[in-house]
């Protein structure tokens, strides 16, 4: 049995006024599972459905078609079952400014039925580095504390499925590395991780597993590894001060100075370079590296293929995709 399922789930929603406005399609026939144990990231630019998917998912917005099952729990039907499966991270700072910490952890656990669990609630204060947080009051919490606060209130019930929704967004590099570790721990546990981020360094590292959603579809589905191998094989990397040529700008992943070209053999950097130096311009701090997801990301997003004239794989054969 799946952890969870999407089943040809589609999301349309209605602008305007009833008979007079247009029509979003949010989610177009979306299908998917991710099995028990795994960790599992959904990634997409702004707008791609990606939280409109967590949002049918936590029972929060019905789909407009298909059904989404948590441990086979229908979200619709059994919804009382299938949200206890679940511990949600919004991307949203949402917090009740009246309670302490621990006041807000003991209620969260009341709302699942969950009584005298303390000794959680202290593991989990301790595990996110809130340990000296308990008795503050909500309000008087940064907002990467308040964001620790939101993760343990989803994991207070100990639920066997956890969503985590952008949860570093715009929060310290010690938060990162307190929650991934926390998260990696439960992991290994047996919990299912589903994770939606921007960060694709983070997605690469800790997800065995990858969609992409692009204008409401699946455009890519595959283990890590495989969307990985996909992609250009190696990357030239320097920086510049000017302007690339057009033909390179055309094909390269530019931040600031720093300019980055697929390049799959000598030959090919070669030519990127000599472009470079006939432009007027001088390449500093070169190096090649081997492609990452944000690579494979870019590839997928643009519709671009591989060097060699290999489409990027979208959907792997035997991934989980349900019929």
């Amino acid at each position: 049995m799946p952890a969870i399922s999407f089943q040809s789930v589609s999301k349309t929603f209605l602008i305007g006024q009833p008979g007079r406005g247009a029509s979003l399609k949010a989610l177009d026939d979306v299908s998917f599972d991710i099995e028990q144990g795994e960790f599992f990231g959904l990634l997409g630019p702004n707008g791609a459905g990606k939280t409109t998917l967590i949002s049918i998912l936590a029972g929060l917005s019905r789909a407009s078609a298909g059904r989404v099952k948590v441990l086979g729990h229908d979200v619709q039907t059994d919804f009382a079952n299938a949200r206890r499966s679940l511990g949600v991270v919004p991307q949203e700072l949402v917090f009740d400014p009246f309670f302490n910490v621990r006041e807000a952890l003991r209620f969260q656990s009341g709302y699942f039925g969950v009584k005298n669990n303390d000794d959680w609630i202290d593991e989990l204060l301790q595990s996110l580095g809130l340990a000296d947080k308990g008795d503050a009051n909500m309000r008087q919490l940064s907002g990467g504390m308040k964001r620790r606060v939101l993760v343990a209130q989803a994991l207070v019930h100990k639920p066997p499925v956890i969503v985590l929704d952008e949860p570093t967004a715009g929060v310290d590099v010690e938060l990162r590395q307190t929650l991934w570790q926390f998260v990696a721990r439960l992991n290994r546990e047996g919990h299912t991780v589903l994770l939606t981020t921007h960060y694709l360094e983070e997605a690469e590292a800790l997800c065995g597993r990858i969609a992409m959603l692009k204008q409401g579809r699946v455009v890519a589905l595959s283990r890590t590894s495989e969307l990985l191998k996909a992609a250009s094989s190696n990357v030239l990397r320097f920086k510049i001060d000017g302007e690339l040529p057009a033909a390179l700008a055309s094909i390269a992943r530019v931040t600031g100075r720093i300019v980055q070209l697929p390049a799959n053999d000598g030959l090919e950097v070669e030519r990127h370079l000599a472009s470079v130096r006939e432009a007027g311009l001088q390449a500093q701090d070169v190096e090649i590296r081997k492609a990452d997801l944000e690579d494979v990301f870019l590839d997928v997003m643009s519709g671009r293929s591989n060097s060699d004239g290999s489409p990027v794989p979208r959907i792997a054969p035997n991934e989980g995709v349900s019929a």
